[in-house]
């Protein structure tokens, strides 16, 4: 692993030789003074001066060379519909897009809140508002009014822009309803709201005043010639909201510059990548793995993108692949969760199609198990790559690098840590680093690498507190996760050090969902912990006390989830609800959370010596029963 291996060491060696190395991969107007400033631990500042637009050198940087080229291809299997648009016709609707926004008045620094289905609208909403420097926020399709007003009052947004609704597994979603609820309770709500109507729902109501209607403004900015406004390299990008341990969500905040320079990077050492081909990326354009992987990584590249607003077994469990065949896909990304659902279907849908254009499947979200691993690359007979990352990092933090060196893979590990970060295993309470085969604490020495967030939006201290304060005595980033490395260098991930649950690949706040259920009139107080879940990897499982005595337990359950998916929306449901009188704490009032998790799960739950009653232990168990 010579190559390898001399190359991450150079990337910490020779941070700043190495990293003006890799922006030479993206267009800068104006060239940087500096590769890094870190004179502020922990705030990394990475091309200082430099000049750029990540919207140039997604889209305006290629239509000389490629302008024709295929740029995204939208695939519906839930409203049966495909468009193609060139990089040409790409950059005419992002530059009308940008045309649209700025009528409504949003300039740069503005933020915009973009709560859309998978539809080529959101991609060039996305687009747009990098091209004149507006600040995107995505919120996934997924979460409740509640959640949408909790990120609405967080980012205090200029414009929103939303559907009339989204499909999912032939269900329709009625996105504009939820942006009405949202915006009767949000503090801070924008002054236009802008629709794309799809004719998912003919009762759509309109506020006058306030709601712009996509098509009608569109017409009026057809051919419309919109600059790109350059940016600082440490201006902000866009916002995008994570579960944490307390109830408020953060807003992760990327910049201009690291960002294009860390995508632009990936793309050439790890996906491998090329200009022409074509990547198709399953995930939501609301999570993290779509705003880079889906918009900006793959056109950065000169690539084409796939966009799929559908599900991996609708039509039957052989529409992925079949998209592999019909448009030659060099590289996909996935999650496992994914791959676990279809590792119940026949495999005769994946001998069914031609996939010897794909050149690696990687996947990423949450822990890739050795079984999956070994059956998703025997029945595809082709590379799978797992790869570890967060929505803090914007790319992969573990990763095995094709793009550099061929090493071998080992199953259901992500291999070795990617360019640029310092990895460290530490023990949670000495912070000392551990040995080989020994659990420990994934960790980052800082500065963070280009890419990474830069903080939490209009919080400094919250970034600090949250990120760099778990090991005292020391300055070093924390993903909260548990990891092992073997003795050839090989790390493996074994999940969250912390109360935040991994519900395929998406992040949810134990608390958050506490404080969802306890909304609930009859309900005194809750624990909420994360199950292990053969398809999802992990699953909410929820235990609650009531108020008064509960004579149906089942349709109590039944409001109480009702409540939840009111709250936090419906990806957040627990598994179930279980009714006891006491929930087990110590003597000084902490719930004993991994108790519970350890008797859910059919483990030992642990030193009992501080419970103050055993009995509600019990209690666990007889529920579980």
């Amino acid at each position: 692993m010579t190559a390898y291996r001399e190359f991450h060491r150079r990337s910490i060696a020779d941070r700043e030789g190495f990293w003006d190395e890799q922006a030479r991969l993206v267009h800068w107007q104006k060239p940087f003074s500096k590769v890094l400033d870190y004179s502020r631990p922990p705030f990394a500042k990475w091309f200082v001066g430099g000049q750029t637009n990540l919207c140039y050198n997604a889209i305006d940087r290629h239509l000389e060379a490629r302008g024709d080229q295929k740029a995204l291809v939208w695939i519906s299997t839930e409203v049966d519909a495909q468009k193609t648009f060139t990089y040409r016709e790409l950059h005419a609707e992002v530059q009308r897009a940008a045309a649209m926004m700025q009528a409504l008045g949003v300039k740069q620094g503005d933020r915009v809140v973009i709560y859309m289905p998978m539809i080529p609208e959101a991609a060039f909403a996305i687009l747009a508002c990098a091209r004149i420097g507006a600040v995107h926020s995505v919120v996934f399709g997924g979460f409740a009014a509640a959640s949408l007003a909790a990120r609405i009052d967080d980012a205090k947004p200029k414009l929103m822009i939303t559907a009339d609704g989204g499909s999912r597994m032939g269900k329709v979603v009625l996105y504009k309803s939820l942006v009405d609820e949202a915006l009767r309770v949000a503090r801070h709500p924008p002054e236009k709201v802008l629709i794309f109507r799809r004719g998912l729902d003919a009762n759509m109501a309109s506020v006058a005043g306030r709601d712009v209607e996509w098509r009608d403004l569109a017409q009026k900015h057809a051919g419309a010639q919109v600059p790109c406004a350059w940016l600082e390299s440490n201006e902000s990008s866009y916002i995008l909201y994570t579960s944490g341990t307390t109830g408020h969500p953060k807003g992760v905040q990327r910049d201009v510059g690291g960002h294009a320079v860390a995508l632009a990077a990936s793309m050439k050492h790890l996906y491998c990548g090329e200009a022409g081909e074509t990547m198709f990326t399953t995930s939501d354009i609301g999570w993290v793995v779509g705003h880079s992987y889906i918009i900006y990584a793959p056109l950065i590249a000169g690539m084409t993108t796939i966009m799929y607003e559908g599900v991996p077994v609708r039509p039957d469990a052989g529409i992925w692949w079949k998209i592999v065949q019909d448009h030659k896909v060099a590289v996909m990304f996935s999650a496992p969760t994914a791959i676990r659902v279809l590792k119940k279907q026949d495999p005769a849908y994946m001998k069914k199609y031609d996939l010897s254009s794909l050149k690696h499947l990687f996947l990423a979200g949450e822990p890739l198990d050795e079984p999956t691993h070994v059956w998703i690359t025997e029945s595809l007979g082709r590379l799978v790559i797992d790869h570890y990352w967060q929505t803090e990092t914007g790319w992969p933090l573990l990763s095995a690098h094709p793009g550099v060196e061929k090493t071998p893979l080992k199953m259901g590990s992500p291999s070795f840590p990617c360019y640029g970060y310092d990895v460290r295993l530490l023990h949670e309470t000495t912070g000392k680093e551990v040995a080989d085969g020994e659990k420990g604490v994934v960790a980052i020495k800082p500065p963070l690498p280009p890419g990474c967030m830069a903080t939490v939006w209009g919080d400094d201290a919250r970034f600090v507190e949250t990120y760099f304060r778990s090991f005292p005595g020391q300055l070093v980033y924390t993903t909260f996760d548990w990891g092992i490395r073997d003795k050839d260098g090989y790390y493996f991930i074994l999940g969250r050090t912390d109360d935040v649950i991994n519900v395929a690949g998406h992040r949810l706040g134990t608390r958050e969902i506490e404080e969802a259920v306890n909304m609930h009139p009859n309900i005194a107080e809750c624990a909420v912990v994360g199950v292990a879940d053969p398809v999802k990897g992990q699953m909410p499982l929820a235990f609650a006390v009531a108020k008064t005595h509960v004579e149906d337990q089942k349709k109590l359950e039944k409001e109480v989830m009702e409540t939840v998916d009111k709250q936090l929306g419906a990806i957040a449901r627990p598994r179930a609800v279980h009714f006891v009188t006491l929930l087990p704490k110590t003597r000084s009032g902490k719930t004993l959370r991994r108790s519970i998790q350890a008797l859910a799960e059919g483990r030992d739950p642990g030193d009992l010596t501080t419970i103050e009653d055993p009995g509600a232990l019990q209690q666990i168990k007889d529920a579980l029963r």
